[in-house]
C-alpha cells in the first residue's frame, strides 16, 4: 500500500512541476490547497495562502515573469498517513524583467490527501548550498 501512495504522491508532484514548467497558471495553482503556505528564499516573509501566492504571481507576470522550463531530479517521498513529504532538486529556467535566469534550488513540498487527490499544502524552496 505504501508504494501505491508513494506513486500517487510522485504523480501529484510531477503534475505540479509540469504545470509550473509549462507556465500554466490555472493548472499550477490547482495543485495547491486553498490554505497552502509558501516559504521561498527569494521573499522576505512566508506567504500564508494560495490566494496570497496567486496575487504575487499575477504581479510578477505583469512585470514580465514567465517560467520557461523546470526539471525535477533526486526526488524522494515519505508518506505519513494522510500527509506526504516530497523532496527534490529543481532546475528552473525563468524570464524576469526581460532577462533569463537558470536557477538550481532544493524544494520540499508537503502534500495532504483531499478525498482521492493529493494537494500541496506547503512548499519550501531553498538555494542549493555549495558542497
Amino acid at each position: 500500500m505504501d508504494q501505491i501512495l508513494q506513486a500517487q504522491v510522485r504523480q501529484a508532484a510531477a503534475d505540479l512541476v509540469d504545470a509550473f514548467a509549462s507556465n500554466d497558471t490555472a493548472r499550477y495553482f490547482d495543485c495547491f490547497s486553498e490554505d497552502a503556505s509558501f516559504f521561498f528564499h527569494t521573499l522576505p516573509q512566508p506567504l500564508h495562502s494560495r490566494r496570497a501566492y496567486q496575487d504575487l504571481w499575477q504581479q510578477w507576470q505583469a512585470e514580465g515573469f514567465a517560467v520557461l522550463g523546470c526539471q525535477s531530479s533526486n526526488a524522494s517521498v515519505s508518506v505519513q498517513g494522510e500527509v506526504a513529504i516530497f523532496m527534490h532538486d529543481v532546475a528552473t529556467h525563468i524570464r524576469q524583467g526581460g532577462v533569463e535566469h537558470r536557477l538550481q534550488e532544493r524544494e520540499t513540498i508537503v502534500f495532504r490527501l483531499h478525498g482521492e487527490r493529493w494537494l500541496a499544502c506547503h512548499e519550501h524552496l531553498s538555494v542549493v548550498s555549495p558542497a
